[in-house]
């Protein structure tokens, strides 16, 4: 069940802070789609954000919201629902608000990058919120006079105007990368092969090349030197020499059967 919001319901007493994003939340001001509203929970799921406050929904709760939000229906179910930007702003330590378009009195503007690096300097002395408009036109004056930050994306100048769920995205990239830093997951390794495994395989591909009529050992050119050199910029794991090994061995034995055919 959605409720409105006390200013202290945010974030329950039990609730245990393991991460500076649980300590940002994105409001919402006015969407008119639910589908923007699902599109915009899975865009948090992805970057790790929990808490969803929504100002004056125009559909919501809406079967369209938990498709769009694919699997992250989660962040719906606890969404908050308000009827004011103050309300959704209710003991907040600061108020980031997001537009595209340049205002006369905006006061400070960040990139998001830089932003996503003050936010972080905040939650400990409590929530941050990231302040989005709506769908057509953005927030309003007099709702971005209610944050102390504007943060703004460094896009296309001729059309900088971003979907409200990548608007998210972004941000939330922003502040996952401010927070954790930007380690990924990395590919297994397998041994690799030895020198002498390697000179090996070069001496059965010579001894293979030769057998075809494709190298003349009395004129080999540059063709063995290059081939060397390929082995040694292609870091050959050991598994990959036994592979190589074994289409060499196949090739040298449908190339004598015509020999001993002949015998």
């Amino acid at each position: 069940m959605h409720k409105e919001l006390s200013s202290r319901a945010f974030y329950p007493q039990t609730c245990l802070i393991i991460s500076p994003l649980d300590r940002v939340r994105v409001v919402l001001c006015a969407p008119s789609h639910p589908g923007n509203i699902g599109a915009t929970a899975r865009a948090m799921h992805t970057m790790g954000l929990k808490h969803l406050v929504l100002v004056n929904p125009k559909r919501f709760p809406d079967p369209e919201a938990d498709a769009l939000a694919s699997g992250a229906t989660a962040v719906l179910a606890s969404a908050r629902i308000v009827a004011t930007l103050d309300a959704a702003l209710a003991s907040s330590a600061l108020a980031i608000g997001f537009s595209a378009r340049p205002r006369a009195f905006a006061g400070v503007v960040l990139s998001v990058r830089e932003a996503a690096k003050e936010a972080l300097r905040y939650v400990a002395a409590g929530d941050v919120a990231l302040v989005f408009g709506t769908e057509m036109s953005g927030l309003s004056n007099q709702d971005l006079a209610r944050c102390q930050l504007v943060a703004t994306f460094p896009a296309n100048s001729e059309y900088a105007s971003l979907n409200l769920a990548a608007a998210v995205q972004v941000a939330g990239y922003e502040l996952r990368i401010a927070a954790a830093g930007d380690a990924v997951w990395r590919a297994p390794t397998f041994k690799p092969a030895t020198p002498d495994e390697i000179a090996q395989l070069f001496a059965h591909g010579e001894r293979v090349l030769v057998a075809m009529n494709f190298l003349n050992p009395q004129r080999p050119k540059r063709l063995l030197p290059r081939l060397r050199r390929l082995f040694g910029r292609a870091r050959l794991e050991k598994e990959e020499v036994n592979i190589l090994r074994g289409i060499l061995a196949r090739i040298e034995e449908l190339v004598q059967k015509p020999h001993r055919a002949g015998q």
